[in-house]
């Protein structure tokens, strides 16, 4: 039984609450309590209860996914797909989307307070994107969400879907997973050490204890932010800038104009300790390595219908990821599609205007809405 308390608002952002008497199980064994998780809604959820979508956000980002961030005053990171008659369709469905656990925008996490009223630090525990995904079950469950009709997120979001459709595959009835991958590649591992190490190279980072002196570690940050930023711009994007720097004799990929490019905001709003904590959990994930290394065995039993989608010029999660999935999940007998789309946009793409993108998840999102009896 989830004891939660009534959702509060500071600062314009909403939370619920769950106090020691629901403690969170984290798969290190240790338990995490008070918890506070961050959200937004749109929509209404039918007197059903079936029309329910839960978008899981990229490692950057945030709950803000179809309206502004009254925080930092940035737009909405996904108002092409999330709002009304968009292919995720606020009409039509009851969207959440939840700030993950260790984030940097309302969920507990690193700079929040600990029980001794200073912030967590490094004392906060070691998570998992498991840890990650229970929480979105405490948080549907106490907003009276028992089955969700889709689950969809990119990058690290699509990771989350994964999750959520292997951990819980009785209560996701579909699911679609963007320019993700079931396991950090290599070259995904050595970029987010990289920038791991520029934040704790950072005098300011303090081991850790930046807030309570009021420091920020702001220069690791923005280096780190720029690895992040290589690996998802399309290679002809790098080629360019590369070769523009050479025939200036610039520096292609400065931290600061990377950062001031991106938005100054970035390393006022995103805290680096966050940073840590969610690229560890990235790069632990390995959803074959739970199931004895075949990826199929687990999906296998569930009944959730699959959209797998990438983008060719991506190079973060590249297609050859998205058909592993894709293949996986046909061999443990999964109703899935598999789609590629052309796209100059790199990894970014999920978050452009690429017409073949949104063409593909509406036709997916309506054939699932008619399988689960959602009215057009």
């Amino acid at each position: 039984m989830i004891h939660a308390a009534k959702v509060q608002a500071a600062g314009g952002v909403r939370t619920l609450g769950f106090d020691a008497s629901s403690p969170l199980q984290l798969s290190s064994g240790e338990t995490l309590a008070p918890l506070a998780v961050a959200f937004e809604s749109y929509g209404a959820l039918n007197a059903e209860r079936t029309n329910a979508v839960l978008v899981c956000h990229g490692l950057t980002t945030d709950q803000f996914v179809a309206g502004p961030n009254p925080v930092t005053g940035r737009p909405a990171w996904w108002p092409r797909i999330v709002g009304p008659g968009r292919p995720i369709d606020t009409n039509r469905f009851y969207v959440v989307c939840a700030n993950v656990l260790g984030g940097a925008m309302g969920t507990t996490g690193p700079s929040s307070s600990a029980p001794d009223g200073q912030p967590y630090g490094l004392r906060f525990p070691a998570i998992t994107l498991a840890d990650t995904v229970r929480v979105q079950s405490m948080l549907m469950e106490a907003l009276g969400v028992e089955s969700l009709f889709l689950v969809v997120g990119p990058g690290f979001g699509g990771m989350q879907a994964l999750q959520w459709s292997s951990a819980y595959p009785k209560r996701v009835f579909a699911s679609i997973a963007i320019a993700a991958s079931a396991r950090q590649s290599t070259q995904n591992l050595a970029l987010n050490e990289l920038g791991r190490q520029a934040i704790m190279a950072d005098p300011d980072w303090r081991n850790g204890a930046y807030l309570a002196i009021g420091a920020r570690p702001t220069r690791g940050l923005a280096v780190a932010r720029t690895a992040a930023h290589i690996l998802g711009a399309p290679a002809s994007e790098l080629r360019e800038k590369f070769e523009a720097a050479r025939s200036s004799e610039r520096f292609a990929m400065s931290a600061a104009a990377e950062v001031r490019a991106s938005g100054a905001s970035f390393v006022d709003r995103f805290d680096a300790n966050s940073f840590l904590y969610l690229t560890r959990a990235m790069d632990g994930f390995d959803l074959a390595g739970d199931f004895g290394g075949a990826l199929a065995n687990a999906f296998t039993g569930g009944q959730t219908r699959h959209c797998v989608i990438s983008f060719n010029n991506d190079q973060r999660h590249p297609p050859e990821e998205s058909r592993a999935i894709a293949r996986a999940l046909l061999a443990a007998g999964a109703e899935t599609a598999s789609i590629e789309i052309d796209s100059p946009h790199g990894h970014d793409a999920h978050l452009m205007e690429e017409p073949a993108f949104e063409a593909a998840l509406t036709g997916f999102i309506d054939s699932a809405a008619s399988a689960r009896g959602l009215s057009l």
